[in-house]
This record gives structure tokens, sequence and C-alpha cells, in this order.
């Protein structure tokens, strides 16, 4: 796979055992296109999950029958979107996930910026989900 991890703070947030992870996965596509695929429910849905049906800045994302809901907290066009969900923000937690668009002003090379938090006994395995979703991307835009 080509793909690296960008960071993974160990630290704790605020007593809680969410640990931060960045994910830097190098893509072959424009900005605009990646925005779309990050930020409208087709796009989501093409990869990302099954459907989303969004109520005001409430997205419900819906895989094999199974909903999450996820508060839309920012975004700026074709750069990034950043959501919390629904559970964590009723938890007190301190966690997002955010989709980010990378170009290096040297190469034009593009790259998907994916920042989770997952409990330190789950990060391989948020890792290998995030990785199995950006495959399905890559292959829905053709590369």
């Amino acid at each position: 796979m080509d793909f690296k991890i960008v960071s993974c703070d160990l630290s704790k947030l605020d007593s809680m055992d969410k640990e931060k992870f960045s994910i830097e996965y190098p893509i072959n596509s424009s900005k605009g296109v990646l925005y779309n695929c990050f930020s409208t429910p087709s796009g989501l849905a093409e990869w990302f999950c099954d459907d989303v049906n969004i109520k005001k800045e409430v997205h419900t994302f819906i895989w094999d029958g199974s909903e999450e809901a996820a508060r839309l907290v920012s975004k700026k066009k074709d750069e990034f979107v950043k959501f919390k969900w629904l559970e964590a923000e009723e938890d007190g937690e301190n966690t997002y996930f955010e989709l980010r668009i990378k170009i290096d002003e040297m190469t034009g090379d593009r790259a998907i910026i994916i920042t989770d938090f997952a409990d330190e006994d789950d990060i391989e395995d948020a890792k290998e989900l995030w990785m199995a979703q950006l495959d399905k991307l890559k292959r829905v835009l053709g590369g």
C-alpha cells in the first residue's frame, strides 16, 4: 500500500482514552472532485458509507442498516471537512474526524490526510478501516 502514518499522538486527551492519529494517502484527483467526495451526500455514499442523510449540519451515515450521526463542525471549499460524532459530543469527548486535501507545492502531487481518534487498542483497526475506505475512493475515482 502507498500510504504513510503522518502522526500518532500517544498522549491522552482530557483523561479520555482516545488517541489522535493521521494517515496521508496519495491520490491522483483534482481538489474539486475530492472535495465533492468529502462534502456531498452522493460523494460520501460512493466510498465512505452506503447512504447519508443531512438535516441542518447533522449527517447521518448509514452502513449495512446501522446509523451513526455526526455534526459538520467546519469546512473550507476544496480543502477540508471536519465532523464530530454526536455520541462523542454527548460523552464530552474532544474528538473529531477530518478529511483534508494536501497538494505539494513543488510537485503538484495530491494526498488525502485523514485525522481521527481511536482507543489505544483500536488504532490499528481504525487505520485499516480508513485504508479500505480510501482504497474504495481510489477505485471510484478510477485510480
